[in-house]
C-alpha cells in the first residue's frame, strides 16, 4: 500500500511538472532591425513567456528586460539569463550591439571611458531604437521601468544608460562590468556579480565603497568565478548560481503576480522550450 502511494505521488508530481512546463513555455524570436538614421543593422533576440504575452493582450503590462552582451560575445550567448527573466514573465530583448565593421574596443588601464565613450553612447542609442521598434510590435509592455542586464562591456552599457536615462530604469544587473562607475543615486536597484580574475580588473572608481553601496541599495556579490565564465560559455555550476541569485533578487523586487520559478532547470536554451 505504501509503495502504491509513492507511485501515485510520483505520478501526480510528474503531471504537475508537465503543466508547469507548459505554463512557462517561452517563445523565442529574432528581430532583424535597421536604424536608417544611423545606417546600422541591429539584431534583437526576443524571449517571452506565451502566457505573459496573453496577459499583456488582456491589459496587464508586460515588464521589459534589456540584455547587453560582452565584447566579442554574441547577444544569443546569455540564454541562462534570458531564461530566468523570461520565466518570471519579462519580455527579454537581447541586443546585438557590435558589428564586424566596428572599430575594436580600446582599453587604457586606470583611465575611465578612454576609447569607449562612443561605444557606450552607441549602445544607449541601440537600446532606445530597439525600444521604439518593440513598441510597434508589443504596445502593452512597460517601457518606462526597464530592467537592464549586461556582462562586461554590456554591463557598462547598462550602467551608462542608467546614468543618462535614470527615469526609464528600475533595475540594473551587471556581470563584472569594469569601466563605468555605478549609479549611486538609489533611483535604480542594482545587483552586480564580481569575478576573481587575474586578468580582468575593475577600474578604480567603478565600485562604490560598502557604506555607500548599502545606502544606495546596491548588492555586490563577490565570487570566485572567472570573468569569461559569466556567459553561456561558462560552467553550468556558475550559471546556475547566478540564476539562483538573480531569481531571488527579482522575487524581492517584483510587484508582478507571476511568482517565483524553479531556476534549477533553466539552463537550457529557451529555443528548446516548446509549448
Amino acid at each position: 500500500m505504501k509503495k502504491l502511494a509513492i507511485i501515485v505521488s510520483v505520478f501526480v508530481l510528474a503531471v504537475g511538472s508537465y503543466f508547469v512546463a507548459s505554463k512557462l513555455a517561452i517563445r523565442h524570436e529574432t528581430l532583424h532591425l535597421f536604424d536608417s538614421a544611423r545606417n546600422r543593422a541591429i539584431d534583437v533576440d526576443i524571449a517571452v513567456r506565451r502566457d505573459a504575452e496573453m496577459r499583456a493582450m488582456a491589459g496587464i503590462p508586460l515588464p521589459v528586460a534589456i540584455l547587453s552582451h560582452g565584447n566579442t560575445v554574441k547577444n544569443t550567448e546569455y540564454s541562462f539569463l534570458a531564461n530566468v527573466l523570461a520565466a518570471r514573465g519579462y519580455m527579454v530583448a537581447s541586443i546585438q550591439h557590435d558589428l564586424p565593421t566596428d572599430v575594436p574596443l580600446m582599453t587604457k588601464a586606470g583611465s575611465l571611458y578612454v576609447g569607449r565613450l562612443q561605444v557606450y553612447e552607441r549602445g544607449m542609442e541601440n537600446i532606445l531604437f530597439a525600444i521604439s521598434e518593440l513598441k510597434k510590435i508589443q504596445p502593452n509592455a512597460d517601457y518606462q521601468h526597464l530592467t537592464l542586464a549586461g556582462h562586461s562591456n554590456g554591463g557598462d552599457i547598462s550602467m551608462f544608460f542608467a546614468q543618462q536615462r535614470p527615469e526609464l530604469v528600475r533595475r540594473v544587473v551587471t556581470l563584472d562590468n569594469l569601466r563605468v562607475p555605478f549609479v549611486t543615486s538609489g533611483a535604480a536597484k542594482i545587483l552586480s556579480f564580481r569575478s576573481k580574475d587575474p586578468v580582468f580588473k575593475t577600474d578604480p572608481g567603478v565600485l562604490p565603497d560598502p557604506e555607500l553601496a548599502k545606502q544606495a541599495g546596491i548588492d555586490i556579490v563577490r565570487t570566485e568565478y572567472q570573468h569569461t565564465d559569466m556567459s553561456d560559455r561558462g560552467p553550468d555550476t556558475v550559471k546556475q548560481r547566478i540564476q539562483e541569485t538573480l531569481d531571488k533578487f527579482l522575487s524581492e523586487e517584483d510587484a508582478s503576480q507571476l511568482g517565483p520559478v524553479d531556476t534549477g532547470k533553466l539552463l537550457t536554451d529557451p529555443r528548446a522550450m516548446g509549448p
